[in-house]
């Protein structure tokens, strides 16, 4: 068996690869958990080895037989929570708080081929900050090739606490939230979807503002006990949104960011608007979308959506 030592936070033997473990990626369904192995090529730097399914129940093909953007994001996730556990050291029972997520993606070289695709995942750890030797922050750097070629770069910023600081910040807040939608989600084919399950949208009154649905019984966006609305659901939120707010042409959003101010707490409406974003490309298409609850903004994002070329 492969050994490694940890020395503040990097890691010393360059061999591998080593596998990647559900609990390092935060997956309880390997379906659902896309890295398979990662190594350190220097510090600060590893490579992750991902797969991306032919077919997901989720992320499901964009422009006629693309992989989902969200999916590569959501890979981006991992292999960032892989190298902080796995490489860093991090103990899984860690949380990583996300800041801000950002992402672009080269959607003429997303299309799916015959079964599932690999890809290389490089991660660069930058402006790591320790407290009491642990990490406390960080921002990670991520740059996605298939077949030598990048199909996606983007970057993570986030915070890492340890339980007993986690149960402080959120007081009494900090136990498992449950909730299962009470109003109706929009049409789901007007927002990309086949199953009316995977709407996170219901419609209101007014225009260009929804109302979010969350339902803690969902296979694949609650793999595991939450007691706040996860990040990646709220991007996800915002995807649908902005398809709303354009309803012209189908919106895949082949580039975007999102930061979040607060947590989204269970049990209290959380409304979610759109604005068009102007934009200095022909055919492109931005929307910002903001996310508020009981008066405070939750996450402001900024989605953009080109057709690709071929």
């Amino acid at each position: 068996m492969n050994k490694t030592t940890i020395d503040e936070g990097s890691l010393r033997s360059p061999s591998g690869p080593f596998p990647a473990s559900l609990a390092q990626l935060h997956r309880a369904r390997e379906t659902d958990a896309f890295p398979v192995s990662w190594t350190r090529t220097r510090d600060g730097h590893h490579s992750v080895t991902a797969h991306w399914p032919g077919e997901h129940p989720y992320f499901i093909p964009v422009h006629g037989h693309r992989y989902d953007p969200l999916l590569v994001t959501e890979t981006m996730r991992q292999a960032s929570l892989l190298v902080l556990h796995a490489g860093y050291g991090v103990p899984v029972a860690h949380h990583f708080l996300l800041g801000e997520l950002e992402f672009t993606c080269f959607m003429d070289r997303l299309a799916i081929d015959d079964g599932p695709g690999e890809v290389e995942v490089q991660v660069v750890c930058s402006e790591v900050r320790r407290i009491r030797g642990h990490i406390s922050q960080l921002r990670v750097d991520v740059v996605v090739r298939r077949a030598g070629a990048v199909v996606s770069t983007g970057a993570i910023g986030g915070r890492v606490v340890g339980p007993e600081a986690y149960r402080r910040i959120r007081g009494d807040r900090a136990v498992p939230g449950f909730e299962v939608p009470s109003t109706p989600p929009v049409p789901a084919a007007l927002v990309g979807r086949s199953s009316p399950e995977d709407v996170l949208l219901s419609p209101t009154p007014q225009e260009r503002l929804w109302q979010l649905r969350v339902d803690t019984t969902h296979p694949i966006l609650f793999q595991s006990e939450k007691d706040h609305v996860p990040g990646m659901l709220l991007l996800e939120a915002a995807r649908q949104a902005a398809g709303l707010g354009t309803p012209s042409q189908p919106f895949v959003p082949s580039s975007g960011r999102i930061g979040f101010q607060r947590y989204a707490e269970f049990g209290t409406p959380c409304w979610i608007r759109t604005q068009a974003l102007p934009t200095s490309r022909a055919g492109t298409t931005g929307v910002t979308i903001t996310g508020s609850q009981d008066d405070g903004a939750v996450f402001l994002a900024e989605l953009s959506s080109a057709l690709p070329a071929c």
